[in-house]
């Protein structure tokens, strides 16, 4: 086992985890703890978030809440949904997750399948520390179409193209921002109220329909 600690995140690595017993852990632990699980093949990580890991996490969740209702879009909101499927033996629990292109898909749904159901269009991963597990392996295991990962300093958006992850700039559920406009907002939380920065990001988003 090991275990790494940072200001923003505690993980702690566990090696030849059956599938099974992830499950049992999955259980025993239920929906209302504090870590995120992310497993791949047998290495399971458990991740604490702390103070500095979740304020990236909330702004992002707060432009992306505003880009949709500028732009009229309906979305779903899946938070940190564990997602999972058996068969490829992956499972993630993002810092947060979106259903856009297929809301309508999943609209009204209480429980989620991936064997059956559709991935989340769109995930949030704040990785201020390195993880030790390939996420962007599983995320693309699981299909999720599009990747938006910030490291503390750097936001990069990511598109899932042939199962591997290419680099874009631009966002493919929200086309008319791009990640150089994205991290110039995620720049000025550093230094502004959250209220005063959202106000700034919404009347950003009206210039640009106008």
């Amino acid at each position: 086992m090991l275990v790494h600690s940072t200001p923003a995140e505690q993980r702690t690595v566990l090696h030849n985890v059956s599938w099974e017993t992830f499950e049992a852990l999955l259980k025993d632990t239920g929906e209302d703890r504090g870590s995120r699980f992310a497993y791949d093949c047998g290495t399971l990580e458990i991740m604490t978030p702390l103070f500095q890991h979740e304020n990236p996490k909330s702004n992002l969740g707060n432009f992306i809440v505003a880009l949709a209702e500028e732009l009229n879009i309906e979305i779903r909101s899946a938070g940190s949904t564990t997602l999972k499927r058996k068969l490829a033996r992956k499972v993630i629990e993002p810092d947060a997750c979106y259903y856009i292109q297929n809301e309508a898909v999943i609209r009204g749904r209480e429980t989620l399948d991936l064997e059956t159901d559709p991935p989340p269009d769109l995930a949030i991963e704040i990785d201020i520390t390195s993880s030790s597990v390939n996420k962007f392996n599983i995320y693309a295991a699981l299909g999720v179409t599009e990747l938006w990962r910030y490291d503390g300093q750097n936001l990069k958006f990511y598109q899932l193209i042939e199962e591997q992850y290419v680099e874009c700039k631009f966002s493919i559920a929200f086309p008319i921002i791009s990640v150089s406009d994205m991290s110039r907002f995620i720049q000025q939380s550093k230094s502004m109220g959250e209220i005063a920065l959202l106000k700034s990001f919404r009347a950003w988003v009206k210039s640009l329909l106008n």
